[in-house]
């Protein structure tokens, strides 16, 4: 990876990150693990298998609408968008509420850590 950094936004807000690491992963690192809702129930969503099978981790990058952002490596001045097409409901901006930080995330009751 890359030492070299570029500076993005995510809903407005100015995320830095190492050149070549995709969204999701920049997303990570600064502590963001949701960056979605489900249409149903709207429970959060990030990053789940890291490798393009699932389509948990949907963001809108620049002008390009629903895309994975485990596959996507971010550029400089991209402009993240949580996506509008897959928020509680179609065409409405997800709630900022209901995205988590990590420092926010709380495990279900009776889970344990592997």
């Amino acid at each position: 990876m890359s030492k070299e950094r570029v500076t993005f936004t995510f809903d407005g807000v100015p995320v830095h990150a190492q050149r070549g690491q995709t969204v999701a992963g920049a997303l990570l690192a600064d502590g963001v693990i949701s960056w979605r809702v489900t249409r149903l129930g709207g429970r959060p969503r990030g990053l789940f298998c890291g490798i393009g099978a699932c389509f948990d981790c949907l963001v809108d990058v620049n002008e390009d609408r629903s895309v994975r952002a485990c596959l996507v490596p971010v550029q400089d001045g991209d402009q993240v968008r949580t996506s509008a097409s897959v928020g509680a409901a179609d065409g409405l901006p997800l709630d900022p509420s209901a995205r988590l930080r990590h420092d926010q995330a709380k495990r279900p009751q009776g889970s344990q850590k592997a």
